[in-house]
């Protein structure tokens, strides 16, 4: 029998992979088999098997994934969604674990993660346009998307506040609870501590036993209900068996406040070394509140440092205006952004952001793109020039029309592919797990052996020496901060370059980009500005005038996207050339197009191009060509039924930047090689203006492809920078694929780095954030390590033999909520730092 059911709850492949163990270990059946992308299981079973013992299963091994028959669940998903949307305030109301224990795993409310036990974190709401609504003070049912007047009562409507977002409702709540047990924690300390006074007054009002019970009586409220959550942690990794940094808090501070309970209850149990003089039990109701609200207190540092690690996506969501000026027949009219469609003619006032990609259809003015690009110096733009939403006008008026809104605009992308990349897991991450795997184990072992030492050969009292040091061993040791080493520098870094106009796809690539020894760059688009311009139409013989030839060239480019052929039709249009409809087009890759415009069969390309269409060159058509491509040029020839009857010349400029960023690559001891598929002299040219001493010209793709496969078989790491369909396989293979952000979706998708602005000096931004970005996360891996291995021992009491020092349970909880702390802080140092 074979049954297929729906199942909720999975976000990942790691949820597919569990489900399906989960679901085959159900006796009877045979095989299971599950589809994340539907989100359906097919079972195979022997015979028939209730839905009820599959629900059971998923249920038992944890309740985070349902099943249910096909057509049954979509009420159920649709409620749960509309009360996410209730609940979810400025996010998205989708969780993550900050330390990514399940990978990309996303969960849909707040909580704690499964694994290491901390707080999920919520994504920022990718949708970069926020509606701003309004609403009457005195009847907050009227809610509208405008300001206006109450129908109601007449009352001018007010801006709703925002409501919070889950993380800030979160470092509330977490803040309200640290004060509840500061205010119950401190009486306890002050009564403790009031021991070491000599005639200590509190015994005059009653004995020491009686106060015991007070210590017990104020302990209640900060163990039971502000820390509680620390116990259900505990209680959780042991369970799961996923030990973090809760199962050592939770043993450690549960052991000496159950100890203390105990010693009350049963002061005849112990032995003389644990009693005070008074004949009570000394109870450590101190150690436990003040070792739970200083790891409190680091949780609330640590939920209000987080919120500035992703501050980088936060910045940017404030670019995106909610208001833009439509031009509805002939009027002006103020809409919000989420009315705006594609196709739509805005008018942008000075001052004013653009609201949505697009392009100006009338009138001139700078924009300032530093939001997106990094760059500081405004940008001319005239008709027909591409502006980004987010960027800000300058002081002229201008009329564009909207090409891409909502979550297709540039804004709107940086901030989706921040968002993944802040999530992605670097290689070196694998450190810290594999230390973290054996950590806490480890941890306990060392503090039973220490309580064991301190017991046999402590001096006395050796088991109040023991039980101490022990539970100093738990509180010390931090795991997290090993395991947030890694994500809180990624996630700062990856803010940082979107900031700066460079896009990382994922942690991968930052990691690689440090270790990269060489580049691989294309020419047009990447080191040209690739923005062709017709220079020179010649022709062969005398059999076509050159305004033929033009007529020829424009038609058959008309049905080519490439740079070159959009420059040709640009050229003939200017020229009022008459573009003629083409029949049987083909684009041969690296070579040229084909097709056949009024009658004739045209061939247009480079040396190769004639070559594959059988046309002969002449060796005075190729001298004539040679005198251009010396220049740096870029020759086409045309031939006309198999016969080569002229050429069109094009320049391309060179960035201005391309020449610094080489030589800056260069300095950092990156080998630059240029790969075109242009011709020799041309490719000779500009390798000259540029002082790049390795080039190679000709190059079909297959020909990029196999020169990044020969240099990595080298011992090489490449990366290679390109902007162009023909650069897609070899960015595919590159270790770091980088794509210009003025180039082509294809390419852009190939790669692991997008630089916004196209230009490559963003090689040099990229290079110098990956440096960065590594050296900090070395850095904290570092600390967190360095931490561990002298916190422990140090807690053990290795140090008392030789100098008399012990280290107090409090202190050492002081310091393990600042080892996780002083991780995020030294992670934000990265916001400061320049990559230009």
């Amino acid at each position: 029998m074979k049954h297929t059911y729906h199942i909720q709850g999975m976000t990942c492949n790691g949820c597919r992979s569990h489900v399906e163990q989960t679901l085959s270990k159900v006796d009877g059946v045979t095989n299971a088999s599950v589809d994340l992308k539907k989100q359906e299981a097919t079972i195979e079973m022997s015979s028939h098997i209730s839905l009820e013992t599959f629900q059971k299963s998923l249920k038992d091994d944890g309740g985070r994934y349902s099943i249910h028959n096909l057509g049954e669940h979509h009420h159920k998903e649709d409620s749960a969604k509309e009360k996410k949307l209730k609940q979810k305030g400025k996010g998205t109301g989708t969780f993550y674990c900050p330390m990514h224990c399940e990978g990309d795993k996303t969960y849909d409310e707040p909580g704690d993660c499964p694994v290491c036990g901390m707080d999920l974190v919520e994504e920022v709401n990718l949708s970069a346009t926020t509606t701003e609504q309004w609403t009457c003070p005195m009847h907050l049912e009227v809610v509208k998307n405008e300001a206006g007047a109450c129908p109601i009562c007449g009352m001018d409507l007010v801006p709703m506040e925002a409501d919070s977002s889950a993380e800030e409702k979160n470092y509330k709540k977490l803040l309200k609870k640290f004060w509840i047990a500061v205010g119950f924690t401190l009486p306890i300390f002050i009564i403790a501590m009031s021991e070491m006074i000599p005639n200590n007054p509190l015994y005059d009002v009653m004995e020491q036993k009686w106060w015991n019970w007070i210590q017990f009586g104020l302990s209640i409220p900060v163990v039971f209900y502000a820390t509680w959550m620390f116990f259900e942690r505990a209680y959780r990794s042991i369970k799961t068996w996923n030990l973090n940094m809760f199962t050592l808090i939770g043993i450690g501070a549960g052991v000496a406040w159950l100890f203390s309970v105990f010693g009350m209850l049963f002061p005849d149990f112990f032995p003389e070394q644990f009693k005070t003089e008074s004949g009570a039990v000394h109870v450590y109701f101190e150690a436990a509140t003040v070792i739970l609200t200083l790891v409190l207190m680091g949780q609330v540092l640590e939920a209000r440092a987080h919120s500035k690690t992703n501050s980088a996506v936060k910045e940017l969501l404030k670019l995106a205006p909610n208001k833009a000026i439509k031009l509805v027949n002939g009027n002006e009219e103020e809409v919000s952004i989420d009315q705006i469609e594609k196709g739509d003619i805005l008018r942008v006032k000075p001052g004013d952001k653009i609201p949505v990609d697009g392009k100006i259809t009338e009138g001139e003015t700078t924009v300032d793109e530093s939001m997106i690009s990094g760059e500081p110096i405004p940008v001319n733009k005239t008709t027909d020039d591409k502006v980004s939403s987010g960027t800000i006008n300058g002081n002229q008026s201008f009329l564009m029309e909207a090409e891409k809104v909502g979550s297709d605009t540039l804004l709107s992308q940086i901030i989706h592919m921040v968002n993944d990349a802040s999530r992605s897991r670097a290689p070196i991450q694998k450190l810290a797990d594999t230390v973290s795997g054996y950590f806490v184990p480890v941890v306990v072992i060392i503090s039973l052996i220490t309580f064991a030492v301190w017991a046999i050969w402590g001096p006395e009292p050796a088991y109040v020496y023991a039980l101490v040091n022990a539970i100093a061993v738990l509180i010390i040791a931090c795991p997290c901060a090993l395991g947030l080493a890694t994500p809180m520098s990624v996630m700062v870094g990856v803010g940082k370059g979107a900031q700066n106009g460079v896009l990382i796809k994922n942690a991968e690539a930052l990691e690689k980009m440090d270790k990269v020894d060489t580049l691989i760059v294309d020419k047009t688009g990447t080191i040209t500005e690739g923005k062709p311009t017709v220079e020179k139409i010649g022709i062969f013989g005398d059999h076509f005038r050159e305004s033929e030839i033009l007529h020829f060239i424009a038609s058959l480019n008309s049905s080519s996207e490439h740079p070159l052929a959009e420059a040709t039709v640009k050229y003939g249009k200017e020229q009022k050339t008459e573009i003629s409809k083409t029949e049987n087009f083909s684009a041969v890759t690296g070579k040229g197009v084909e097709g056949t415009v009024d009658g004739k069969k045209l061939d247009l390309g480079n040396v190769k191009m004639m070559e594959y269409a059988n046309a002969t060159l002449s060796s005075e058509m190729e001298t004539e060509a040679q005198s251009f491509q010396k220049q740096g040029k870029t020759v086409s020839y045309l031939s006309i039924d198999g016969e080569v009857s002229g050429y069109v010349v094009i320049g391309d400029k060179i960035k201005e930047t391309s020449a610094k960023a080489i030589k800056e690559l260069q300095d950092k001891g990156i080998e630059v090689i240029m790969l075109t598929g242009d011709n020799h002299d041309t490719a000779q040219a500009v390798a000259n203006e540029l002082n790049l001493a390795d080039f190679k010209a000709g190059m079909l793709p297959e020909n990029k492809l196999d020169e990044v496969k020969k240099l990595q078989e080298q011992g090489k790491v490449v990366a290679m920078a390109g902007d162009g369909i023909n650069d897609a396989p070899a960015l595919a293979k590159s270790d770091v694929g980088i794509a210009m952000g003025t180039g082509t979706d294809v390419a852009i998708e190939s790669a692991m780095i997008t630089l916004v602005k196209g230009d490559l000096h963003g090689i040099v931004k990229a290079k110098n954030l990956s440096h960065k970005v590594m050296r900090n996360i070395q850095q904290n891996l570092f600390f967190a390590l360095i931490y561990n291995t002298l916190g422990v021992p140090i807690a053990a009491g290795v140090l008392f033999p030789f100098f008399g020092i012990l280290l107090s349970p409090m202190i050492a909880a002081l310091a393990m909520s600042f080892s996780s702390v002083s991780v995020i802080v030294n992670a934000l140092r990265l916001k400061t730092k320049s990559i230009n």
